[in-house]
């Protein structure tokens, strides 16, 4: 029992906090002091200081700090159908081992828990008026329910602990507390959230939580959880909730959603940003600050005066970065008469970028290069996009031939000698919330073409989709719509999710939550682009034809980045028994025996 005991972490009575300033340089700045519990817990600004450290905690907000490890390119790490990395994702192989130790759930994975909860049983102290303190208590919540959100994705069941947890506690023996039921206490959280955090309405961005944040955190895991205990019942999956279709989840995620969206129609925050601009779509990923967008709900600010920066926009875009977007991908852009390309005469093929992306919704033309003398990689010198970079080493080649230019940032002086790059990473963004707002209405049968038109409709205004409107009552039927059994209008907000959201980090999740490995992953390697488009291309060099030749393709001449790996002769082998949820270390459970094991491990 003693070893146990040790898998939360001890208080020592000195903690560990990060200051801020006035503004939200606190997600930037991180000088770290040591203060004495006797001498804390008095004033207003303790409990700001202390929920400073929240912001800055990588397992809680990501800081994508590090090396290809920024939003863009987290569906390709991941394993989705709509980005790839040069290497095949070993879980959608089933190639997941059973941990001894670790895995997810080691004291350290439960460290940030223990900071929370201690701010929890503390913040009664302070002596200060409730509407000084409860700003601080919203802060704390929202943060506890990203943190169980992100156990629940990976586990399931977790247990569900809101007290500091000492060496003799019972919550170190207790069992597993059900999904639903852990879902349903994070949601009980946000409302509390929601009723303590200030609203922002048309104020100045501070970088703190605030009420529309915490609404748009409720609507994505209310979906999440009731997407997911809906399909896996339907499907008869090991990881169903008995006796629940979800529904009671859905709805959370309507209200959530269609709350904020409310309180954008009352204040004019939030809303879409860039509505008809050119290239407006493609330059909500690359901007430095964010603090004047209406649609940006949550980023975090890069500095390059405090040498705080991030790499992902020039990995990706300068250097390729190893990952490249599917056909699966590109092939769900409609055309500009909303029809998709299996049935529009306005479709131009795949044979080359630039018939690729005629007469196609603009966001396509908006996430990849294209070779139209218009796609910019430098601003100064000016350097425009002509072929995808191949032959450049693993990590830095086009795994798929369809190079990203979503999130990538053309001012060279920041990139060159460090390879780093300064725009905002964004953790929440109205787009999503108005798809969450369409999903939710379809999923429960109560959608109407005002629903569409000021959430899915409303997305395709923006770029210029003017003739391509999504009409409920008239949806064309896609020969290669990719989910059996669906309705068309769940079909055609799961595809505009899937265009508005791609390569920002969404696709696996909704992938799982919808139970759809079978249909999407499973038995399948993801293809690229049609690769003779460059056997011959005008000015090519020498070395770039020698790169492109070896090149892997399927009977059909796609780019097939896995073809080479034996392990993936048969497509990815995802085990739909098991691999949906990650396992409790083997040495867990021998601590703990009360904790059950995950299916299929």
């Amino acid at each position: 029992m003693k070893k146990y005991k040790f898998i939360i972490i001890v208080w020592i009575g000195v903690f560990t906090l990060m200051l801020s300033s006035c503004n939200d340089d606190f997600l930037e700045r991180a000088p770290i002091v040591n203060l004495s519990d006797a001498n804390f817990w008095k004033s207003e600004n303790d409990l700001k200081i202390y929920c400073n450290n929240f912001y800055n905690q990588g397992g809680l907000l990501p800081r994508y700090d590090g090396w290809n490890a920024g939003p863009y390119s987290q569906d390709g790490s991941d394993g989705s159908d709509i980005q790839v990395f040069v290497n095949y994702n070993r879980r959608m192989n089933g190639e997941n081992t059973l941990p001894s130790s670790g895995g997810g759930w080691s004291s350290g994975d439960w460290g940030l828990l223990r900071d929370i909860n201690y701010f929890m049983d503390h913040y009664p102290s302070v002596e200060a008026s409730p509407d000084k303190v409860n700003p601080y208590v919203g802060e704390a919540l929202f943060f506890r329910s990203i943190f169980y959100f992100n156990k629940l994705r990976t586990f399931g069941d977790v247990p569900w602990i809101t007290t500091t947890v000492g060496i003799d506690s019972d919550e170190l023996t207790a069992p597993r507390t059900p999904r639903s039921q852990v879902a349903e206490a994070i949601l009980q959280e946000l409302d509390r959230a929601v009723e303590y955090l200030p609203t922002r309405g048309s104020g100045t961005y501070t970088g703190r939580i605030t009420k529309e944040v915490a609404l748009a955190l409720q609507a994505r895991i209310a979906l999440y959880e009731g997407t997911w205990e809906k399909y896996h019942a339907l499907k008869n999956t090991a990881f169903k909730v008995n006796g629940s279709d979800g529904s009671q989840f859905i709805q959370k995620a309507a209200d959530a959603a269609g709350a904020l969206i409310a309180l954008g129609e009352a204040n004019g925050f939030p809303a879409l940003d860039n509505i008809g601009v050119e290239n407006g779509y493609v330059n909500l990923f690359n901007q430095y600050d964010y603090s004047s967008y209406r649609e940006v709900l949550l980023w975090r600010r890069y500095s390059k005066a405090d040498g705080i920066m991030n790499h992902f926009a020039n990995y990706l875009g300068h250097r390729g970065g190893g990952h490249g977007m599917t056909k699966s991908l590109v092939d769900s852009y409609l055309c500009l008469d909303g029809k998709p390309i299996s049935v529009s005469s306005m479709y131009q093929g795949d044979r080359d970028l630039k018939s690729l992306v005629a007469n196609r919704d603009p966001r396509l033309n908006q996430t990849i290069l294209v070779d139209d003398g218009k796609h910019v990689l430098w601003e100064d010198p000016l350097t425009i996009f002509s072929v995808p970079l191949f032959g450049e080493g693993a990590d830095n080649d086009v795994s798929t031939g369809y190079q990203q230019w979503k999130g990538l940032v053309p001012i060279y002086a920041d990139w060159y000698g460090t390879w780093s790059s300064y725009n905002g990473a964004i953790y929440f963004r109205y787009a999503e919330v108005l798809l969450i707002y369409a999903e939710a209405k379809a999923e429960l049968g109560t959608i109407t073409q005002s629903d569409i038109d000021k959430t899915v409709n409303a997305l395709r205004r923006r770029v210029g989709m003017d003739n391509g409107l999504l009409n409920i009552g008239n949806i064309t039927t896609d020969p290669n719509w990719e989910f059996a059994g669906l309705s068309p209008v769940l079909q055609e907000i799961r595809r505009e999710r899937k265009v508005e959201l791609a390569c920002e980090g969404y696709r696996v999740d909704d992938i799982f939550r919808w139970a759809a490995v079978d249909e999407l992953i499973r038995g399948k390697r993801p293809l690229g682009a049609v690769l003779e488009q460059w056997y011959n291309y005008p000015g090519a060099t020498p070395a770039f034809l020698e790169a492109v030749a070896p090149l892997p393709v399927n009977s059909d001449g796609y780019m097939d980045p896995y073809k080479n790996f034996s392990a993936m002769d048969g497509g990815f082998q995802f085990n739909l028994g098991r691999d949906y949820l990650s396992p409790i270390p083997t040495n867990e459970l021998v601590l703990n025996p009360n904790l059950t094991q995950n299916p299929g491990w």
